[in-house]
């Protein structure tokens, strides 16, 4: 075997020898045994999180969890709490970015051609309180999902769920943007606390099917992904996904938009257009379920690991 002490070295440690060119198929599953969920992301408010309810409903499109990027901050409390109250009505995941982060910042660096490898990272504690501020606010209106993009908050979050200052149930939704690309650096972020990883939108199917073989959290996939990360559509490996990253969230970007984030009233308009084609384009991604992988199962809505919000009531708000 080429280069056989090294590739024995890593399956003495329990990872894959290399990418996994055979994609074996994978037998683990949700906690309801399913293998598949449908994510819609950049629903930036209670009015996208209608319209993304209505396309659905019109379409006949089960939507298991909603994500927003712009973050917590900047949310006012009540669009929050209806946000929450939607979801909650309907088992749906609301997973709200964690606000601070390293654009909206002061610091020029993730802008520039080398610092852009920062990503949405934390600079100082100071930001890291923030993060945790936000998260606190997030918990306390109901919400039970939200992203983060740096190693640091992703660890801290796990404290705090040791703590009771974040609930055992709270899903910690690793971005995209950490861009951890391999089985061993995902492995870490599954011990770091993470609850499901996006993993990076251009990785072939055998390094997807090696990372499934090093982790059990379940895995986000952006099966149409927005133009800053690729532009990629690839609706017709949605069948082999699911086969070999099982659990896995199919995840419906959107290809040849303007940028939205930070959103707010002056974009909302736009924004809710983006949803409901988001949408459409979830059910095109069906279709290819139906055709070629029909006995694929999917979570019915409010299924066990759903970071699904509490409500008014049971939040104590």
């Amino acid at each position: 075997m080429f280069m056989k002490e090294t590739r024995e070295f890593l399956e003495s440690l329990g990872y894959p020898a290399g990418d996994c060119y055979d994609l074996p198929t994978s037998s683990k599953r949700f906690p309801d045994g399913a293998q598949y969920r449908v994510e819609i992301p950049s629903v930036e408010g209670p009015r996208a999180l209608q319209a993304v309810l209505e396309e659905a409903d019109r379409l006949g499109v089960t939507i298991h969890r909603v994500s927003q990027g712009s973050g917590i901050m900047l949310l006012t409390d009540e669009e929050i709490r209806d946000m929450c109250e939607i979801c909650a009505s309907r088992g749906i995941e609301l997973s709200l970015f964690v606000g601070p982060r390293g654009t909206w910042d002061i610091s020029a660096l993730p802008f520039t051609p080398s610092g852009k490898a920062a990503g949405l990272r934390h600079e100082g504690m100071d930001q890291l309180v923030y993060a945790i501020e936000d998260l606190k606010r997030a918990v306390k209106l109901g919400v039970r999902g939200a992203l983060v993009a740096d190693e640091g908050l992703l660890l801290l979050t796990k404290e705090m769920k040791q703590r009771g200052i974040l609930p055992q149930n709270f899903v910690v939704k690793v971005s995209v943007q950490m861009m951890a690309s391999n089985p061993v650096s995902i492995k870490l972020m599954e011990q770091l606390g993470a609850d499901t990883y996006n993993v990076p939108t251009a990785l072939t199917l055998p390094k997807l099917a090696a990372i499934r073989q090093a982790v059990d959290l379940p895995l986000d996939m952006y099966v149409e992904v927005p133009d800053g990360f690729g532009g990629f559509i690839r609706h017709y490996e949605i069948p082999e996904i699911i086969r070999i990253l099982a659990p896995v969230y199919i995840k419906f970007g959107l290809r040849n938009h303007p940028d939205v984030y930070p959103s707010g009233r002056h974009l909302e308009s736009v924004n809710i257009e983006l949803c409901r084609e988001r949408v459409r384009r979830a059910a095109l991604g069906m279709r290819m379920i139906e055709q070629y992988y029909p006995e694929a199962v999917t979570s019915k809505l409010g299924a066990e690991g759903l970071g699904v919000p509490a409500t008014l009531k049971s939040a104590g708000i």
